[in-house]
């Protein structure tokens, strides 16, 4: 399977009726992030949602099912590699894995025993939740399933989990049932995922399903660290949370250049940088 890169700026072009349009190859990439984040979707909600018609859409799915990314099926298309990631569970995304290790071990530098935590799903955080093994009597609240195994298997913990939909490709639960889970709860800690995070634009995701659960989380929290690799500065990906202003502490690399890490310093954010 091909590797898959994203420019941090899609090219854009304009639709029919002046609507900005990502051209061919971005849209692409943000229709595979999509699926890989959502497990399948079908063609009249990508259609509406990137402003192209019915047709260029089925030409993007026969590309990335021919790419061998997705498979398609009458009236969408899902992600191929879905029911191998549910029996291993394991998430598919493993581009800058020893950036994303360093951050999980900073990250989890910042946790004492007791601590009450919130932690999102994603690749990220799951190595954060690999590094809180040592720590001992945490309470933590988690949407991930396969981060919910790896801290409940620790006696002294307690975890808590939300209901809602089950999403496959990240190993999560959403929807609204798991936003309500989080009215009424308090934690001291909120460690965040994210796709993308722009001065311009803020936190951003591939789909919007869990941006609603997202926010619960960052409400509920006294403390929001996010956890983001460098690559992911300046890139935008398709839903926005919120400015970068809701984060107190980001956890990055040190490819993080100069000029980004004094421009989060100055709208207030915390940086710390794993090595």
């Amino acid at each position: 399977m091909k590797k898959v890169r994203t420019s941090r700026r899609a090219t854009l072009g304009t639709a029919s009726g002046g609507q900005p349009q990502l051209l061919a190859e971005p849209r692409r990439m943000r229709i595979l992030e999509w699926l890989q984040e959502e497990g399948s979707a079908r063609v009249r909600d990508l259609s509406a949602a990137f402003g192209v018609s019915e047709a260029t859409i089925r030409q993007d799915l026969e590309r990335l099912d021919s790419d061998g990314y997705i498979t398609r099926e009458h009236g969408g298309a899902y992600l191929r590699s879905i029911p191998q990631q549910v029996q291993s569970m394991s998430l598919q995304h493993i581009q800058n894995m020893d950036k994303k290790r360093a951050i999980g071990a900073a990250a989890a530098a910042l946790v004492a025993d007791n601590d009450t935590l919130i932690i999102d799903s994603g690749t990220t955080t799951t190595q954060f939740a690999e590094n809180l093994k040592p720590r001992q009597d945490l309470n933590i609240i988690t949407n991930a399933l396969n981060i919910a195994l790896i801290l409940g298997a620790i006696p002294t913990n307690t975890v808590h989990m939300p209901a809602g939909q089950f999403k496959a490709p990240t190993l999560s639960l959403s929807g609204e049932k798991s936003v309500e889970f989080f009215v009424g709860i308090y934690a001291q800690k909120l460690f965040l995922a994210t796709a993308g995070v722009s001065f311009d634009v803020g936190l951003t995701y591939p789909a919007i399903g869990d941006i609603y659960v997202k926010r619960a989380m960052v409400k509920a929290a006294s403390h929001v660290y996010l956890l983001a690799d460098s690559t992911k500065i300046g890139r935008v990906s398709f839903s926005a949370l919120g400015g970068v202003e809701m984060v107190h502490t980001l956890i990055t690399d040190e490819g993080i250049s100069d000029e980004d890490r004094a421009e989060f310093e100055r709208r207030g954010v915390e940086v710390i940088v794993a090595s």
